[in-house]
Parts: structure tokens; C-alpha cells; sequence
């Protein structure tokens, strides 16, 4: 019983890890039942009419329950806290009455834990609970959530979720150290980033730009929510600098939405950023497509300390196992990574000239973004491979030991 309320398929416009995953799952012999919510954006795979509040039918192998509960990350917070709780509840009634013998709950949000707690004490199944960011520490530190009752409940639920799991996974160096730090033994944890979907990046692929942006423009590419947490305004600072500079082959390219996605085409409309380019969210093949013609990935985020080693974004795999050099802005273990094997170009957070000076050196550099993207290429696929790390989330669900060393 997999619990992921943000659940997609390669047919819609999001990270497809949970659904990797069940795929391994059952091509290892597993059965799979996937509870999930309806993400803006994204799609389940199922399209029938919901009874009840929820619809189910099989998806590529994958036995699939949509619950009737819309999300997007343009939602107010009270609504995103509503549809969490929702689900959580709901969730909890199905895995107090399925036929099943192991659970596994991923977040976000934390409260998808809550189902895999109840079954482990109410009924006695074993729990795997997969962390994807800290919370509550990411959004205190973001100051998105200030009420202290309510970061105490979420410290109380984070701690009986990681005290319940007979074994929890992180997906980055930071969360694996923070889960440590709530008192869990290290054999209990297995560090499994987030993965590179060869197959879908390097197959028959029809390459695509936008309008406005020639063949000639180096193309610079940001796929993904434009929230908060994605600090998008670093893209338009950098943009005023390359304008200013008159550097009108140098196209930025915002593909997704999110909750600042109107704020953020309004500040690009009133600067005049014609070097802007704004696109709706597309399917992971036709984002595939896009990569084939894209010149660098932008790999953003505010700059919040716990975001260093706090997350591993799915679109930083994306960009490397397309080929592309990563340019990324804030420090951390990709920043690393990106320097150690010459994949791309760091940049200081908060820094808009040196953000603008990378982007000139990569403009006037042509053949050495080739070769950065060739030198990321093969660390996709020599450490991130999705069959790979989905061959060893698998080790881990059925109890055995995995090699937990990570890259910092």
C-alpha cells in the first residue's frame, strides 16, 4: 500500500518518482496499491467519474485510488492545509480496511505519514516512510509557517513518524542527517536521491523552442513549481542585467506554474524583460523534447540554508540526464557536485551579476557546454540512473541492506 498524494504518470506535467517506483515494485513481483490525490497539472492515469469521492482502475500495473481532493501550489495555505488534512484522514480509512502486507507513505506533505502510523500500530503492518524535504524545519526556516502550536504538532507528527517507520528514506545528504537528529538509528536509514529517467530523455525525441526564442538564442531553461521556495525573482534580476547589457540572444526560459507565477510575469511585463519567456507546464516527454534543444537548466531556490543539503530536486536530474549543463545558485551538495565534475556553472546566491556573468561566459562557450553536459551525463548515469535507484529502493522496502553512502 503506497501512499503518495501527489502521484503522477509520465503522461502529466510533474515528478514521476512514485511511479517509477511502483513500476519496479511490480516488475520485482510486488503488487502495488497507489492512494493519491488530484494534483493541478498532473494526471493519475485514471479519467472515469468518481463515486463516492474517489475513483480506481489500474494504471500501467499500478492498482490506483484518486481521491476527489484538487491541489495546486497556487491554493491559499489554509485550503493546502484543508486538502492535506483531507487526505491524511481519508487515507487512514483505507489503510485501516485494505488487503495489504507492507505500507509505505512519501511525502510531501508530513501528514502522509499518518496512515502508515495507524497501520503500523493498529494493525500491525510494516511501515517504510520516504522523507522528500525536513519538515517542520523547511518551512520554519522559509517563514511560511510561524505559529508555534502549529510547528509543535508538526514536530510531535515528524518525530512519531520516524519513531514508527521500521525504515525511513531521505533523499539528500541533509535530510538523511536530519532524520539522525530526531534520534533514528543510521541502519534504519537509506539515502535514495531522486533519479535520472534516462530512457525518457535520450529516446526518439522531437525538439522544440517556444516562439520567441530562435535557434540561435542560447536558450536557458527553468522547469518547475514557481512558489516560494523556487525564488524565481533571481531569474528576472539576473534578466535586467543581461538587458541592460544588451544581450538580446540570451533567452530565460520559466516553464510550470505556481502560486508566484502572475507576480512574476507582472514584474517581467513592468521591467519590459523581453528576454523572458513564460510557458504553461508540459508532459515529461514533450519536456524531453524541450531539453533536446536547450542549451542550460537553471537548478533555483531562495536562498535558505536549510535548501543546501535539504532537497533534491527533481528537475537538477532532469537537466543532467538530458545532456544539459546545470547552472545553479545557492551552495550545497549539487553546487558541489556541479564544480567536482565540471557539469556546470555555481553562482552565488543573491547575486544577480555573477548570475548574469555565467550566462555571458556561457553564451561566448558554446563547445565547453557540450562538454559539461557530457561530463553531467555520465555522473546520471553512473549515480543516478532510475533503474538504479529504484533497484535499490526495492533492496530496501523488502528488508535488505543497501549501500547508504552519499554523495556530499
Amino acid at each position: 500500500m503506497y501512499f503518495h498524494q501527489h502521484f503522477v504518470t509520465p503522461k502529466g506535467a510533474g515528478a514521476i518518482r512514485s511511479y517509477a517506483m511502483a513500476r519496479k515494485l511490480i516488475a520485482r513481483g510486488h503488487s502495488v496499491i497507489m492512494v493519491c490525490g488530484s494534483a493541478q497539472g498532473g494526471t493519475t492515469g485514471l479519467d472515469g467519474p468518481f463515486v463516492k469521492g474517489q475513483r480506481r482502475g489500474m494504471v500501467d500495473g499500478i492498482d490506483v485510488i484518486e481521491l476527489d481532493l484538487g491541489y495546486s501550489n497556487s491554493d491559499s495555505f489554509a485550503k493546502r492545509i484543508k486538502t492535506f488534512v483531507g487526505f491524511a484522514a481519508r487515507s487512514a480509512r483505507i489503510a485501516l480496511t485494505e488487503s495489504y502486507d507492507l505500507v509505505f507513505a512519501t511525502t510531501t506533505p508530513l501528514t502522509a505519514g499518518i496512515p502508515g502510523i495507524l497501520a503500523r500500530w493498529l494493525r500491525g503492518k510494516p511501515f517504510v516512510f520516504e522523507v522528500r524535504d525536513l519538515w517542520p524545519e523547511l518551512p520554519r526556516a522559509m517563514g511560511v509557517i510561524t505559529n508555534p502550536v502549529i510547528l509543535w504538532a508538526m514536530g510531535v507528527l515528524e518525530w512519531v513518524s520516524y519513531r514508527s517507520a521500521h525504515r525511513v528514506i531521505g533523499l539528500s545528504p541533509g535530510i538523511v542527517k536530519g532524520i539522525e537528529a530526531r534520534g533514528v538509528k543510521p541502519e534504519r536509514i537509506a539515502m535514495i536521491p531522486n533519479g535520472c529517467d534516462l530512457d525518457i530523455f535520450n529516446g526518439e525525441l522531437e525538439a522544440w523552442r517556444p516562439e520567441g526564442i530562435a535557434a540561435s538564442d542560447l536558450m536557458v531553461v527553468f522547469a518547475g513549481t514557481h512558489g516560494v521556495a523556487n525564488g524565481l525573482d533571481a531569474v528576472l534580476d539576473a534578466a535586467a542585467v543581461l538587458k541592460q547589457r544588451g544581450r538580446a540572444d540570451i533567452k530565460l526560459l520559466l516553464i510550470g506554474n505556481g502560486k508566484l507565477k502572475p507576480s512574476l510575469q507582472a514584474r517581467a511585463q513592468f521591467l519590459v524583460l523581453d528576454n523572458v519567456v513564460f510557458h504553461d507546464p508540459v508532459t515529461k516527454n514533450r519536456l524531453a523534447g524541450l531539453m533536446q534543444s536547450t542549451d542550460i537548466g537553471m537548478q533555483i531556490l531562495a536562498n535558505v540554508p536549510a535548501f543546501y543539503y535539504g532537497t533534491s530536486p527533481n528537475k537538477f536530474f532532469d537537466y543532467i540526464a538530458a545532456g544539459l549543463p546545470v547552472l545553479n545558485n545557492y551552495p550545497g551538495w549539487l553546487a558541489n557536485m556541479i564544480k567536482q565534475e565540471d557539469c556546470g556553472y555555481a553562482v552565488p546566491p543573491d547575486d544577480p551579476v555573477a548570475f548574469a556573468d555565467a550566462l555571458e561566459q556561457a553564451a561566448g562557450e558554446r563547445d565547453r557546454l557540450r562538454a559539461m553536459g557530457e561530463n553531467g551525463k555520465r555522473v546520471a548515469i553512473k549515480e543516478f540512473d532510475r533503474q538504479l535507484l529504484s533497484d535499490r529502493f526495492v533492496d530496501w522496502i523488502e528488508g535488505r541492506p543497501v549501500d547508504v553512502e552519499a554523495r556530499v
